[in-house]
């Protein structure tokens, strides 16, 4: 009997900035409608989600910004679109929910990641409130004195 794959696992890409840019309020988890190169790059985990944004159209949710580079062992008949707009499969009650927060001053609806769910492409989505400068200031302040704290807690153990 021939051997079973095993499906990937694990996160294939992050949207740091996102995190940075943005207050995270509420979380989706996304389907993919992809092309067979497409899912062959991820699986070599070549993605960059930096500037990747949801866009609400129609009644459907449209993924643009997200850049797969194509492999040079992929298909040579097929031309690769890297940055091609993507469609989200969501359920109608989430999609209404989104266009409604959409709707409203300061939200918009980001990629934060893709991951591999069993063998299927999953893409995390959420609504975010944009930060101000000052706002960002005050989270990398507050990131960089937890960190002292857990260091000197660390550090104490350590000495005794």
């Amino acid at each position: 009997m021939a051997k079973q794959k095993k499906h990937p696992t694990g996160t294939i890409a992050q949207n740091k900035k996102a995190r940075h840019d943005y207050f995270i309020e509420h979380r989706f988890e996304a389907g993919l409608v992809l092309a067979g190169w497409e899912v062959k790059s991820l699986r070599a985990s070549k993605l960059q989600l930096v500037d990747s944004y949801v866009l609400l159209k129609d009644g459907e949710a449209w993924l643009l910004g997200s850049h797969i580079t194509p492999l040079t062992t992929a298909s040579t008949h097929v031309i690769a679109d890297p940055v091609r707009t993507r469609k989200l499969l969501l359920n109608a009650r989430e999609l209404e929910k989104l266009a409604a927060a959409v709707q409203q001053k300061g939200y918009a609806c980001i990629c934060l990641s893709w991951y591999w769910s069993k063998h299927l492409v999953k893409c995390e989505i959420a609504l975010g409130k944009g930060k101000k400068e000052y706002d960002k200031r005050d989270t990398e302040r507050e990131r960089d004195s937890n960190r002292e704290l857990h260091r000197a807690v660390r550090n104490k153990g350590k000495e005794d």
